[in-house]
């Protein structure tokens, strides 16, 4: 049988109640279903984000119509209400439409009696409409904004009120398609006009703060582009192209991309050394450093030595000195929640505590291997204190031949169009 957009929205969230992240699932599960057409895909994609990001609101919404609540509910009856209810709240999808969807799977998978309760449930909710959400600041900002108590918390104590809500909103927005050009084979102007002659209705817009960054919407699949294929973009969030420019490679340095990931960073430092430095990719994943050697192929990088290694490992396949190095390090990731809503709700009180102590070891392994007068650049996607500015305070306690230089970077969702990074330029003292 054919799978629809909804029931591929229903097996992505249920993986990802089993663990998985939702860009992988549904990036699988719309392989599965190769059958669906491009507005089906669309749907299945809105679905699954949609209810990942409102998922609270979403909640609240139902409550409100059950009268015995829906904490006993188990999770697959709740994802079929949930799927429906966000179609009734914010698509314009007829209800008897969203209603009837949700009946049918759970009759199919449970049984006639919640199917049932099911129907009586969203045909009040399309009916009645979206009930009031709590007067108390707090608590009407964590429906609204469909967040957990600790993110609400945490954006009030960081801003005003309107910006908090602004904050919260930003995360619920769909993430913006930053392009990077690559250097070694284009302009950005030269890239902008490529992807502007593949799709003439798309909307191209420069960065302001990185001479290869260009955002676009509205242009569809990238990977489809004539300019994608031929290696002339690259996609990367525009926060993350400005820490490449942080560590300011030039060519015949050896340079160290600790944690290279799939090659963002990596293929970026190329490019700006003009492809002539000598640089360490290295991470703990084999996979990861396949895709980034897949990625430097296609931009026509030839600079980079993938090494698979752990960097707290003093026996590491590593130099020892390098001119400059990048710890790009594990975190705890709230500066991409638009990305991946999922993890807002999976996050657990200590995770920023017991990835600053990571955190810190990879600093301490990275310190000696930066030559005397050479350049650390330290970063993470998250805006979590304990892994920012707390992080450093301590290396710089413990690293004395390390100072600050220029200004620490910060960037916000909702105040930079971009994902939230913190990161550091650091010197070590020629000894």
């Amino acid at each position: 049988m054919m799978m629809s957009s909804r029931d591929v929205a229903r097996r992505v969230l249920q993986r990802v109640d089993e663990g998985a992240y939702a860009t992988l699932a549904l990036a699988g599960e719309l392989q599965r279903a190769r059958g669906l057409a491009p507005a089906d895909r669309g749907l299945a994609t809105e679905l699954t984000y949609g209810v990942l990001k409102r998922r609270r609101r979403l909640d609240f919404a139902l409550a409100r119509f059950a009268p015995r609540g829906i904490d006993k509910l188990d999770a697959r009856v709740l994802d079929a209400l949930r799927i429906g209810a966000y179609q009734i709240l914010f698509l314009r999808v007829p209800a008897h439409a969203a209603v009837d969807d949700a009946v049918e799977a759970i009759k199919r998978l449970r049984s006639p009696k919640l199917a049932g309760f099911a129907n009586a449930v969203l045909r009040s909710l399309a009916r009645e409409g979206e009930p009031e959400p709590p007067s108390e600041p707090r608590a009407k900002l964590a429906i609204v904004e469909s967040a957990p108590d600790w993110l609400v918390n945490d954006a009030m104590a960081r801003f005003d009120a309107d910006e908090a809500q602004r904050y919260l909103a930003s995360l619920n927005a769909p993430a913006p398609l930053w392009l990077r050009a690559n250097s070694l084979r284009a302009t950005r102007d030269e890239a902008m006009r490529a992807v502007a002659a593949d799709r003439p209705d798309a909307t191209l817009s420069p960065s302001e703060v990185v001479a290869e960054a260009f955002r676009v919407e509205g242009a569809g699949d990238i990977s489809t582009l004539a300019a994608f294929s031929a290696g002339l973009v690259t996609a990367q969030d525009v926060a993350a192209q400005r820490i490449a420019r942080m560590v300011d490679p030039k060519p015949g340095e050896r340079i160290l991309d600790g944690c290279a990931g799939v090659g963002g960073k990596s293929t970026h430092l190329a490019a700006l050394s003009g492809d002539g430095a000598h640089i360490d990719a290295a991470d703990l994943s084999e996979r990861k450093l396949d895709l980034g050697t897949d990625l430097a192929r296609r931009l026509g990088v030839t600079s980079l030595n993938a090494i698979r290694c752990d960097l707290t490992d003093p026996r590491a396949p590593l130099a020892d000195a390098y001119d400059r190095v990048l710890l790009d390090a594990p975190c705890s990731g709230l500066g991409v929640l638009r990305r991946h809503p999922e993890a807002k709700w999976r996050r657990a009180p200590d995770d920023a505590q017991a990835l600053s102590e990571l955190q810190a070891r990879m600093l301490a392994a990275m310190a000696p291997r930066v030559r005397p007068g050479g350049v650390l650049v330290y970063s993470v996607c998250t805006y979590s204190d304990e892994e920012g500015p707390r992080q450093l305070e301590r290396f710089l306690a413990a690293h004395p031949s390390f100072r600050v230089d220029g200004e620490l970077l910060r960037t916000w969702p909702h105040r930079d169009d971009a994902d939230g990074f913190f990161a550091v330029r650091m010197l070590r003292a020629i000894e």
